[in-house]
């Protein structure tokens, strides 16, 4: 898989002959491999030592003593090698460049896109971190692994965003690639330092759309940078007017306070007269009112003495009228006394007279007792006769019983009533 001619990186581990040729091969390159892990082939010799053996420095030098491993070996001459001990692997301390190309990787609106990402990792000079990649994954598993892993990642991540946002995301794509990787393959001592991705293309005719978009973006900038420019001016131009105006209107306004400064003062002087004209005008007031009020308390006093000797005058009057009356009153009822005991000597005079009649006429005949009933009979219907005409009465108690006892005739002019008949009153 390639882009633009740029390779998928490989990584190999190579055998070499002596340990001093493992420079020559970390340093070639061909075919897009990077060797990582140099094992040396066990030396020929017809003895049980080896005169020497140099171990060059720059690599982490991993030995063995009869296949079994004993750690890192420090670089230097090593004099009476044995045949026993080997070294086992060669293991990189450079900073490896892998370059990672992607084809065909569709984003979130199934737009494929291809995309370039670059990382570099180091195993650091470490026994632990060597001895780790070696004997726990190994150079081909390495491979593999991170190949899967970034190929797996590039893909989440590009799938997780729409076309328009590839390209303005690659630092973010770049920071989650390299906290995901170094989480991943800091056990087997390798650390990833850096993650970048380096290029991102999309489709011809897309590109083509974006850069039309990406140009008329930039001409609507461009007028909008042109209309803001003019909205500026006009702006400009209505803040100076606005300005103007305002430096008006203040002036206006000042020339309205002063005048109405001066009219307030013209008020004042115009209200301090009235009141001074008011309060002389109040003062004559009330000077005429009090010349009233003494005048009019002389006239009561005028009119009180006045009344007091009318009223002196009518009580005088009034006293000698009630005199008068009273005398004449006085007078009055001596003269009905007078009177009076004339009448009463006169009545008794004439009752002796018809005392004296009835006691003639009771000496006279006998004849006449009956004359006399019959007329007062007469006179007594009569009477009756009135009443019964007059109206209704209601009369009772003993004047009742004695109108009752008149109505009701007698059993004769000189009988007496039956007294054996039942009576109602």
């Amino acid at each position: 898989m390639s882009m633009d001619g740029i390779q998928h990186s490989k990584c190999v581990q190579r055998e070499v002959s002596n340990p001093t040729d493992a420079a020559g091969v970390f340093a070639d390159t061909s075919n897009n491999e990077i060797c990582i892990v140099v094992i040396p082939k066990d030396l020929a010799c017809c003895c049980c030592h080896f005169p020497y053996l140099s171990i060059p420095s720059g690599y982490n030098i991993l030995w063995q003593r009869w296949y079994r491993h004993q750690g890192q070996l420090e670089p230097g001459v090593k004099p009476c090698w044995p045949f026993w001990n080997r070294v086992s692997h060669m293991v990189t301390q450079a900073t490896i460049t892998y370059n990672a190309p992607s084809r065909q990787v569709p984003t979130a609106d199934n737009v494929m896109v291809d995309i370039n990402l670059s990382l570099t990792f180091r195993i650091e000079k470490s026994t632990d971190d060597a001895y780790a990649f070696v004997y726990k994954l190994g150079t081909t598993r390495f491979d593999e692994f991170l190949a899967a892993e970034v190929e797996e990642g590039i893909r989440g991540l590009v799938y997780s965003v729409t076309h328009d946002r590839v390209n303005d995301l690659r630092e973010e794509f770049a920071q989650g690639m390299l906290m995901a990787l170094a989480k991943k393959f800091l056990p087997y001592g390798v650390h990833i330092r850096n993650v970048k991705i380096t290029e991102v293309r999309l489709p011809i005719a897309l590109q083509d759309q974006l850069e039309q978009t990406t140009a008329f973006k930039s001409r609507i900038a461009e007028i909008a940078k042109k209309h803001e420019n003019t909205i500026r001016v006009i702006t400009d131009e209505a803040s100076q007017q606005q300005e103007q105006v305002i430096r008006t209107n203040n002036r206006r306004t000042q020339d309205l306070m002063a005048q109405c400064q001066k009219y307030e003062i013209e008020h004042k002087e115009i209200v301090d007269e009235m009141i001074g004209s008011a309060r002389v005008q109040e003062m004559e007031a009330q000077s005429k009112i009090d010349v009233a009020i003494g005048q009019a308390k002389g006239d009561l006093e005028v009119a009180s003495s006045e009344g007091a000797r009318h009223a002196e005058e009518v009580r005088r009057k009034m006293q000698i009228s009630c005199d008068e009356r009273k005398v004449k009153a006085d007078q009055a009822y001596g003269v009905t006394v007078l009177a009076s005991e004339a009448v009463l000597n006169t009545t008794e005079n004439e009752a002796q007279s018809l005392i004296a009649s009835a006691e003639a006429e009771n000496n006279s005949t006998a004849g006449l007792e009956v004359k006399r009933k019959y007329e007062l009979e007469w006179e007594r219907l009569e009477i009756m006769q009135e009443l019964a005409a007059s109206g209704r009465r209601f009369v009772s108690g003993e004047a009742g019983q004695s109108i009752i006892k008149d109505m009701v005739p007698s059993a004769g002019l000189g009988g007496k009533a039956d007294s054996s008949k039942k009576t109602f009153f």
